[in-house]
């Protein structure tokens, strides 16, 4: 099967086709041999910075010289980049061959689940030392989740997001992200709010969790983070206070799993990591892309807004997001608002929609019909603006072409 072919072959699935259930990717997997048994696994669940604590986690076993499969999603720059191994993107035409080889099982798959299935046999076929996989959505009925075994869990922090699937509190959606906990291994986690925490507490029997009076933060600005834990200093490239917290996880999982890595690796790997669209800046900082699409990322995010004092927003949102919750924690830090709707996804609200909800927040809001006129305006103006794009990482890939080729 061609790549094209094979694209449009798995966006025509659909993600919520089916009922969520672990049998229908069982069953597939099965069909192949059970791929996901052939390598060991450290899976990682949350709400926000599961992503950012992947690819930190993916570059720290890399660094170590471990051949490692890298399982993330969605996708910011290719539609490939949702599966890697040692940071490389799946070649085009494997990508073709493996989705033919799933579909031919004749299971009736959601997306997710025939992309799921089409990277355990990627990392099983290029017999990958390790992987690191990334939860789609929850946890305990997430197809990533027909991993039988893993090393060890991470689960970030969680927040309230796909309160229609998951539950609508806190205490709900943490108790389907523990699904990924297997007995007797060690679960490592971000900060957690105390009832997130509590139900974990109920869960993990191994659980480990960072010593914030260890933490001094040196550095925290739109060149990276600079910080000491437990005598040692780290630093990230990655941008945003809120990437310790998930640097902090990276440590503390790999001072105590079962698996040979340096303290050097461990630095180096979470140095190097690199994550688009989290607090992501371009045009020496004049821009910032961040895919805050919750109230607990918009929370993060307002935090680092407060730093800014002249800044226009660009936001595009999905319709089944909490809009005024994250609206009401982030607008007030602008001057201006600028609402677009996110091209090519039937689930994005329509402008006026977002723009009557902005107008709650901000009084100088506005629409425009696509993101190069809303780009054209923003930069046009005040050359000492900053100019936050936020609401959807949906918005963030549509628009990160643009921002590439902006001087």
């Amino acid at each position: 099967m061609e790549y094209n072919e094979a694209l449009e072959k798995i966006h025509s699935v659909g993600n919520f086709s089916l009922p969520p259930t672990l049998e229908r990717i069982k069953e597939v997997l099965s069909k192949l041999s059970n791929p996901q048994n052939d390598f060991p696994s450290i899976q990682i669940a949350g709400t926000n910075g599961k992503g950012s604590v992947a690819v930190m986690t993916a570059e720290v076993l890399t660094e170590q010289g471990y051949k490692t499969g890298l399982f993330t999603s969605p996708y910011i720059l290719d539609f490939r980049d949702r599966i890697r191994i040692n940071g490389e993107f799946i070649e085009k035409e494997k990508l073709g061959r493996l989705t033919e080889e799933v579909l031919n099982t004749g299971v009736e798959l959601t997306e997710f689940e025939l992309i799921t299935a089409i990277a355990f046999l990627y990392f099983s076929r290029e017999k990958c030392d390790i992987a690191v996989i990334e939860t789609g959505l929850g946890g305990r009925l997430d197809a990533t989740n027909a991993l039988e075994d893993n090393l060890a869990s991470v689960i970030t922090k969680i927040g309230l997001d796909h309160t229609a699937v998951l539950g609508d509190t806190i205490e709900q959606i943490a108790l389907e992200k523990c699904g990924i906990i297997k007995t007797g291994h060690t679960v490592t986690l971000s900060s957690q709010e105390q009832s997130a925490l509590e139900v974990i507490k109920q869960k993990a029997k191994n659980l480990i969790i960072p010593d914030l009076k260890e933490l001094e933060i040196l550095k925290s600005d739109l060149s990276g983070n600079k910080f000491i834990y437990k005598g040692e200093i780290y630093e990230t490239l990655l941008k945003g206070e809120f990437q310790i917290d998930n640097a902090l996880a990276v440590i503390e999982l790999f001072n105590n799993i079962d698996i040979a890595v340096s303290l050097e690796s461990i630095k180096k790997g979470i140095k190097k990591a690199e994550h688009p669209a989290r607090f992501e800046t371009f045009m020496g900082g004049r821009i910032i892309l961040d895919g805050a699409h919750n109230p607990d990322a918009a929370e993060v995010l307002s935090r680092q807004l407060e730093s800014i004092k002249n800044a226009t927003a660009i936001v595009g949102m999905m319709k089944d997001k909490d809009c005024e919750a994250v609206l009401a924690k982030t607008l007030p830090f602008f001057s201006e608002v600028i609402v677009v709707e996110v091209e090519g996804q039937r689930r994005s609200l329509k402008a006026e929609e977002l723009e009557a909800i902005a107008k709650k927040y901000c009084s100088d809001t506005s629409s425009e019909k696509d993101y190069k006129e809303a780009l054209k305006r923003t930069l046009s103006g005040d050359k000492n603006k900053t100019v936050v794009i936020f609401g959807s990482l949906y918005l963030a890939s549509a628009i990160r072409p643009l921002l590439l080729d902006l001087k």
